[in-house]
C-alpha cells in the first residue's frame, strides 16, 4: 500500500476510513515519513491524538503494532533485549554434569539467539509476514538522555548493536513514530533523525467531526455544546487544558447520564471527566461554569440561525 500511496489527500481519506480525522499538515508529515521511510516525531499536549495516529496507520495498513511505553528508568533490558539467565544457568549445570565442557563452545552457545529474550525494539527489526511493523515509541520525554542516545542508532540506521552478537539490522525497516508530551526537552540529536510535527488542539470543525465519529450516539446539539465548551475551557488559565481524548470521554459520560443538553448542574456532576486537577475544577465550578455555558449557548444560537 505504501508504494501505491500517491498523495496527501489519499492518505487523509485512508485515515478517515479508519476513524481518524487528520489535519492537512499532520497528513503531510506522515505522508513524507511513510514515503521516505523516515521516523516521525510527534510533539504536543497530552490528549491531542499523537498516539492515536500510530494506531490509525496500523489499522489502515494492516500491520502489526509494536508499542514501547516509555517511563523514567527505562533501560535496554526492558526495551531491547536481555539474556535468559535461568536457561543459561541450566545449560551450564547440564554441561558440568556431563563432564565434557568445551568452554569456548559453551560460551558461544550461551550467548546465541536461543538464549536471547526479545523486547519491543528488537521485535521491530525482525521480519514479519505482513510487512514491517509500526514501532510506536510513546512518551519519549519520560525517559532520560542515555536512553535517547541509545535510540539514535535505530532511528538513523534501523539497527541495534548487541556486544555478544554484533549488529542486528532490519532487512525491511519498521515505520517508527515517536511521541512526546514535552514534559522536558528532547535532545536535538534525536529530533534531527526524524520528521518533526507539533500536534496542536484541533479547530472547531475538525473536533466536531472527531466527536461525531467517536461518539455518534450523541445528538447534534449535545455534540456542538461539548466541542464549544471544551474549546472555551482551553481559553481559560488552567493547569491542564482538556484534549480531544477528554472531550470524547466527557461525551460518553454525558450519554451515560442521559444528557441531551448541557446545564450547570450536569456540568458540575461530570466535570471530572474533562478536567483532571482539583484546582482547575474549583476554578470552573459555579459562576464561571454558568458564564462559559452562556457563551456556548450564544455561539450555538448564532451558528443555527
Amino acid at each position: 500500500m505504501l508504494a501505491s500511496l500517491d498523495s496527501v489527500d489519499e492518505l487523509q481519506k485512508i485515515l478517515q476510513n479508519v476513524g481518524y480525522i487528520c489535519s492537512r499538515s499532520l497528513a503531510t508529515s506522515l505522508f513524507l515519513s511513510l514515503k521516505l521511510n523516515h521516523p516521525l516525531f510527534l510533539e504536543g499536549e497530552a490528549g491531542v491524538g499523537k498516539t492515536e495516529i500510530a494506531l490509525a496507520i496500523t489499522k489502515a495498513l494492516g500491520r502489526k503494532l509494536i508499542r514501547l511505553q516509555c517511563y523514567e528508568g527505562l533501560d535496554t533490558s526492558s526495551a531491547v533485549y536481555e539474556w535468559n539467565f535461568p536457561a543459561q544457568l541450566v545449560a551450564i549445570r547440564t554441561a558440568e554434569a556431563s563432564g565434557k565442557i568445551d568452554r569456548q563452545q559453551l560460551q558461544s552457545e550461551l550467548f546465541s539467539r536461543d538464549y536471547l529474550i526479545s523486547r519491543p525494539l528488537f521485535h521491530a527489526l525482525e521480519e514479519d509476514e505482513n510487512g514491517p511493523p509500526i514501532l510506536l515509541i510513546d512518551e519519549i520525554d519520560r525517559t532520560d538522555e542515555p536512553f535517547e542516545a541509545f535510540l539514535l542508532e535505530i532511528l538513523s540506521d534501523f539497527q541495534i548493536t548487541i556486544p555478544e552478537l554484533g549488529t542486528i539490522k532490519a532487512q525491511n525497516p519498521p515505520i517508527i513514530i515517536l511521541t512526546s508530551n514535552r514534559t522536558r526537552e528532547v535532545h536535538d540529536a534525536l529530533k534531527r533523525r526524524c520528521f518533526y510535527h507539533w500536534v496542536s488542539y484541533p479547530e472547531f470543525q475538525r473536533e466536531l467531526e472527531i466527536l461525531q465519529i467517536k461518539v455518534p450516539e450523541a445528538g447534534e446539539r449535545l455534540t456542538h455544546e461539548i466541542v464549544l465548551f471544551v474549546q472555551a475551557l482551553r481559553e481559560e488559565d488552567l493547569f491542564k487544558k482538556p484534549g480531544i481524548a477528554e472531550a470524547i470521554d466527557w461525551a460518553k459520560c454525558l450519554l451515560a447520564l442521559n444528557t441531551v443538553a448541557l446545564s450547570p448542574e450536569v456540568i458540575a456532576d461530570s466535570l471530572g471527566a474533562v478536567l483532571k486537577f482539583q484546582d482547575d475544577i474549583a476554578k470552573i465550578e459555579g459562576s464561571e461554569c454558568t458564564r462559559i455555558l452562556n457563551q456556548v449557548q450564544e455561539k450555538l444560537h448564532t451558528q443555527t440561525e
